[in-house]
């Protein structure tokens, strides 16, 4: 039997470089899979895309940014529960904050942040499978990911 269709839920995520590094945090709560993404998280009705951004960043890091242009569009999904999500994902500006190992993230999903270089990331389990591409490049326009799974 397949999983219910669900409505695709709708995310941003920032990307925040500082020194060559770009911020990344755990996906899962304990940092279960090992899976890392851009901070971000979802969209809340009522409220601007942007302003959804900035609310996130902070509640998942403590940093306060501003928002730029769009980089990403990213569908993933998890075929076996039915889950679908599209992150749109954002050049961002660190205007306040440094990371705080003692940061507790208010929705408690968020337990690990760091900031990695390009070459870092060949290391590690992150989604979208673009993202290092994505942070890196200059900056142009907005690049559509077609959807794929959350875990291969």
């Amino acid at each position: 039997m397949s999983p219910a269709i669900q409505s695709p839920r709708l995310a941003a995520r920032a990307l925040i470089i500082q020194e060559g590094r770009l911020l990344l945090v755990n996906a899962y709560p304990k940092h279960h899979l090992g899976l890392w993404c851009a901070p971000g998280g979802g969209v809340e009705r009522g409220s601007s895309i942007p302003d959804n951004l900035i609310r996130e960043v902070f509640e998942e890091t403590g940093l306060i940014v501003t928002v730029g242009d769009l980089a990403l569009i990213n569908e993933f999904h998890d075929p076996q529960s039915g889950f679908h999500q599209v992150d749109l994902i954002f050049h961002c500006t660190l205007v306040k904050g440094q990371i705080d190992p003692n940061w507790k993230d208010v929705a408690g999903v968020v337990s690990k942040r760091k900031w990695v270089t390009k070459a870092q990331m060949e290391t590690l389990t992150i989604k979208p499978s673009s993202l290092a591409d994505i942070a890196f490049a200059s900056p142009g326009p907005a690049i559509y990911d077609p959807l794929e799974a959350i875990l291969k």
